[in-house]
């Protein structure tokens, strides 16, 4: 269950990262909530996973989710530039988060 709660609150990490964005320095309604309520549900999240996780193997990993997904939407939107570079670095943290849940 722990690592179910920790993949979902990866998610919210890049939810709350884009919207932070978005949110033009907390000026826009919209995004600052959306931020204000994903990080809150995130950090709980990561906070329950980190009770039978160790902390290391699950901030890593938490880390690793919300950035992939991050970069990865900004790309698939256009806010982003693909390169080829960029893709590889990518696949590099997926084969990071996997290592760390198959070495835990």
């Amino acid at each position: 269950m722990s690592w179910l709660v920790l993949v979902v609150s990866g998610v919210l990490e890049a939810i709350w990262a884009t919207a932070m964005g978005k949110s033009e320095g907390f000026t826009r309604l919209v995004p600052s909530v959306i931020f204000g309520v994903a990080l809150i549900a995130s950090m709980g999240g990561l906070a329950y996973a980190m009770r039978s996780l160790p902390t290391g193997t699950a901030y890593a990993v938490w880390v690793g989710i919300g950035a992939t997904l991050t970069v990865v939407y900004a790309m698939i939107t256009g806010e982003e530039t693909v390169s080829v570079v960029k893709v590889l670095c990518i696949v590099a943290i997926i084969g990071g988060v996997i290592g760390l849940k198959m070495a835990g």
